[in-house]
């Protein structure tokens, strides 16, 4: 009798159970595939990495795709259920290992359009057997040619800072301004700016990992008597070993003149740079002013080359002994290695040292990095640019300076007869422009 009410009751029967457990799955996989989608929209508009660098199940940071989805189902129990290792096995939606075998190029058309508006939009994504400039230039020329757009029409390019890119004789840059003289590389400044910081940072402080960050490095030198007391006690009160010995470690570093130096000497450098810093990140930025700022910064970084020595050692000292650290007989001679006078390959004082091989030692390699990453004729060019700029009602515009791009960067575009008549139309175009913005 049981069995038969079982076969009497509707819900027991094969295609309804079946049925029902459908739908319970197709639920579970909307919930699933709009998770994701909603973390990989997340992700695309604050323009943040989906990849991370150990998405292994062991990892305390599996990169921003994964904890984003991780992050959703904390908040919702049902997401939790049905998300990554909790998922079926064919619909994670996540990969192992970057699918992507083949190197891609991404191609993006900046443009005035009919009404005169600057427009930006995607264009292409081109698979390419490899990143060297040749391989790059020819497959950017085989898009443009498919849309019929010319090569010799180009009026600038902008790519990131590598070196078969902005290379000066064989970088992709180069290669397009053999054929065409006005399509004018230019790197985004801020970046530029980050890397130049970036290779001295790395070359000098090490494993500091404190890189451009300017606030990072300020607050450390005022909390650098605190963060001495911590170690300190984590060497005494440490729970394990391990603990202990890399508060030891730490602090033996930091407790040397050496370490004070560099990090002082970092600072004072990455301070020249910070409001240079400000104005390249500025959403509405003034490239005038930002230019004239690269200009400043260079001029401070040589002064501080030619004139600060004494007053810095001082400092340096000074904070040396205010944090109970050996300041070493600047007079003495240096002895380097294992500071036996048979390997001593040059007589020079301690100061000399670090006068020399340290400290004029970086300002130079960072002018040398800002000269490399902000070339004064693309400076220049930008300057000129600005005479252009709409805003404040044209309050940059110049006559003087919009003939002087025409004439010095645009040699082909306009040649000396006509630099005459563009002069004419503009003291027009000036009273019309202010009256009609």
């Amino acid at each position: 009798m049981e069995k038969w009410e079982k076969l009497r009751n509707p819900n027991q029967y094969i295609e309804r159970r079946i049925h029902q457990q459908t739908e319970k799955e197709k639920k579970q996989n909307r919930l699933l595939v709009m998770t994701s989608i909603e973390s990989v929209k997340w992700l695309a508009l604050q323009g943040c990495a989906f990849r991370g660098h150990d998405e292994s199940t062991e990892s305390t940071n599996r990169g921003n795709f994964i904890e984003l989805i991780k992050s959703h189902g904390r908040a919702n129990n049902e997401i939790d259920d049905v998300v990554l290792e909790k998922a079926a096995k064919n619909a994670k939606y996540t990969s192992p290992v970057d699918e992507s075998h083949n190197e891609q190029m991404a191609i993006i058309l900046r443009y005035v359009d009919s009404d005169g508006f600057v427009r930006e939009r995607f264009f292409e994504v081109v698979s390419v057997k490899d990143t060297n400039a040749l391989t790059l230039k020819k497959e950017i020329c085989v898009v443009l040619r498919q849309y019929n757009l010319l090569i010799t029409n180009l009026q600038g390019q902008g790519y990131d800072g590598a070196s078969n890119m902005r290379g000066e004789w064989n970088g992709l840059q180069a290669l397009f301004l053999r054929e065409c003289p006005s399509a004018y590389y230019v790197h985004c400044f801020a970046h530029r700016l980050q890397l130049a910081l970036v290779v001295v940072a790395k070359d000098r402080a090490g494993a500091t990992r404190w890189s451009s960050h300017f606030a990072s490095v300020k607050r450390f030198i005022e909390m650098f008597g605190s963060t001495c007391t911590l170690l300190e006690n984590l060497i005494n009160e440490g729970s394990n070993n391990s603990i202990r010995g890399e508060a030891k470690g730490a602090l033996k570093v930091m407790k040397t003149f050496d370490f004070a130096f560099i990090l002082l000497l970092m600072h004072e450098v990455l301070e020249k740079s910070d409001i240079l810093c400000q104005a390249l990140q500025m959403k509405d930025q003034d490239i005038l002013n930002a230019m004239h700022f690269v200009s400043s910064t260079k001029l401070l970084l040589q002064e501080m080359c030619d004139d600060r020595w004494e007053s810095f050692i001082w400092y340096v000292v000074e904070f040396c002994r205010s944090n109970d650290i050996d300041v070493p007989e600047l007079t003495d001679r240096y002895m380097d290695g294992t500071r036996r006078s048979c390997q001593q390959k040059n007589n020079i004082t301690v100061e000399d040292y670090y006068h020399f091989q340290i400290f004029n030692a970086v300002i130079d390699f960072q002018l040398m990095e800002l000269n490399n990453r902000f070339m004064e004729k693309t400076i220049e060019l930008l300057k000129l640019y600005e005479a252009l700029n709409p805003t404040d009602r044209f309050k940059s515009f110049s006559i003087d300076a919009i003939c002087g791009l025409a004439e010095e960067f645009y040699p082909l575009d306009f040649n000396k007869e006509e630099i005459p008549d563009l002069k004419r139309q503009l003291d027009h175009y000036k009273f019309d422009v202010i009256r009609n913005p």
